[in-house]
């Protein structure tokens, strides 16, 4: 039976176990051995981590040609307008290439846990959030979206991974999952 870890990974935290920098890495949150990150997420990003013991379910969930939908929280500089949101939906030419299209969606939450540290304020600039939904997993991809149609990402969750989702999972915390031989074949 394959071990799957679903962690929220804090702001600051690299999605490895090791760095020769000092910086706060995976194995200051989880006391375990032998998982791995299913796919990565950027030290100044936050949110659903999944990591597993099972190279072949690991393979299914980072390798972007099985297409599994990751959903993120964007919190965006400015208030997007209908046709910001609309290039989004169709893709954006970014430097590497056009996106696949997105499932976009303005979100009416406040913050969804406070941050250390706090992004930046600007009381003359208003923010949103926004939800993106992507089937591929190219370097910063978000990011480079929302600055693409014009605004720029200033706080990024993710908060689904195919079925798997942070629930009530707190900063630093973590859930284990046991999967049956029959739903490592399927999942997510």
């Amino acid at each position: 039976m394959a071990g799957v870890i679903l962690f929220n990974k804090p702001w600051g935290v690299l999605s490895q176990f090791t760095d020769s920098q000092g910086r706060a890495t995976l194995a200051d949150y989880l006391p375990l051995s032998g998982f791995y990150p299913a796919g990565r997420l950027d030290r100044d990003s936050e949110g659903l981590l999944v990591l597993t013991d099972d190279g072949r379910l690991q393979q299914r969930l980072a390798d972007p040609r099985f297409k599994q939908w990751k959903s993120y929280w964007a919190q965006v500089e400015g208030i997007p307008d209908p046709a910001a949101l609309q290039t989004l939906q169709q893709g954006v030419l970014l430097n590497d290439g056009p996106t696949r299209p997105a499932r976009v969606r303005r979100l009416s939450i406040s913050e969804p846990w406070a941050r250390d540290p706090p992004i930046r304020y600007r009381r003359e600039i208003p923010t949103c959030w926004l939800e993106l939904q992507i089937r591929e997993g190219r370097n910063r991809q978000v990011r480079r979206m929302t600055a693409a149609v014009g605004f720029p990402t200033l706080r990024l969750i993710r908060h689904r991974v195919g079925r798997w989702h942070l629930d009530d999972l707190a900063p630093g915390s973590w859930r284990r999952i046991t999967l049956p031989q029959r739903q490592q074949e399927a999942a997510p």
